[in-house]
C-alpha cells in the first residue's frame, strides 16, 4: 500500500505516554516513505511492520524526535536524513536489513541522537559492531537498550582512533559499503533493478556505470528517475560509455 496523503490523513494521531504527538502508520506494508508533508507537525512517527527499504525522503521536520521502524526491510539510510530531521533523539530500527558497519555512519550526523536500537540487523553480527556505533555516534547513550559505558567508548577509541586520524582498521571498515541496495524500494515490490538492467543490451562498462549510479543515488527522486528510465527500456543520461551499445 502506498503512503498516500489520504492514508496519512486517515491515520490516528494522538499524544503518546511521553506527551509526544505521534502519527500511527503501523502495519500497512508501505514500501517507501512519501507525502509526509501533509502529516503536519509530529514529534513521533510509528512505521513499525511495513516494507520500507530506504529510510529517507522526509520533508524538513525539526519537530520529529522519535522514529519507530522495527520490522521493515531498511537497508539504506539516506545521507540527507539528518538535515531533514535534525532533532531526532530516538531511533528504533530493530529487525531490518542493514548489513555493513559503514552503512551506519550517517547516524553519526544526528547531533541529538541518544537512544538507538539496531537489534536483529545483519550488521549486529559484525566484529566490533557495538564499538563502531559508539565511535561513529558519540551522542548515543543507550544502544540496543543497554546503557553505554565509558569503558566502551575508550575501547572504541583504542580500536578506531579519532575522526581526524582513524586507524587502519577504521579506514578499512569505512571503505566497505553495502552492495545489497535494491532500488525497487522506489516503486514498491514490483521487481528489482537487477532484472531491469539485465533486459537492456549493455556493455560491461555501461552496466557497471549504471549500477554505480544507482548505489550512489542520494535521494528518492533520483532513484525514481533511474527506475523510470529502466522501465521504459532506455538508459539514463551519463551511462553510455564510448558511444557504443551492444545490439
Amino acid at each position: 500500500m502506498r503512503l498516500t496523503a489520504e492514508l496519512i490523513n486517515n491515520s490516528l494521531s494522538y499524544l503518546n505516554p511521553l506527551k509526544e504527538r505521534e502519527l500511527d502508520l503501523r502495519g500497512h506494508r508501505i514500501p517507501n516513505i512519501e507525502n509526509l508533508g501533509v502529516a503536519g507537525p509530529q514529534d513521533c512517527i510509528d512505521f513499525t511492520d511495513n516494507d520500507i527499504q530506504v529510510l529517507g525522503n522526509f520533508p524538513l521536520s525539526p519537530r520529529i524526535r522519535t522514529l519507530l521502524l522495527a520490522r521493515n526491510r531498511v537497508s539504506v539510510i539516506q545521507p540527507a536524513l539528518p538535515t531533514a530531521i535534525p532533532n531526532l533523539r530516538n531511533l528504533v530500527l530493530a529487525s531490518n536489513n542493514l548489513a555493513e558497519l559503514s552503512d551506519l555512519d550517517v547516524l553519526g550526523k544526528f547531533a541529538r541522537l541518544t537512544h538507538l536500537v539496531l537489534l536483529d540487523n545483519p550488521v549486529t553480527k559484525k566484529e566490533n559492531y557495538r564499538y563502531w556505533v559508539l565511535w561513529r555516534c558519540p551522542t548515543v547513550r543507550f544502544l540496543d537498550y543497554q546503557k553505554v559505558k565509558q569503558a566502551e567508548r575508550e575501547k572504541a577509541t583504542e580500536l578506531f582512533g579519532t575522526a581526524d586520524e582513524p586507524t587502519e582498521l577504521a579506514s578499512k571498515i569505512m571503505g566497505t559499503k553495502s552492495n545489497t541496495f535494491d532500488a525497487s524500494a522506489a516503486n514498491g515490490p514490483s521487481g528489482g533493478t537487477t532484472s531491469k538492467i539485465s533486459r537492456l543490451k549493455l556493455t560491461d562498462k555501461e552496466r557497471k556505470k549504471l549500477q554505480d549510479m544507482i548505489k550512489k543515488a542520494s535521494s528518492l527522486e533520483e532513484i525514481i528517475r533511474l527506475e523510470k528510465a529502466l522501465n521504459e527500456g532506455r538508459l539514463p543520461p551519463g551511462v553510455i560509455v564510448d558511444d557504443a551499445m551492444e545490439e
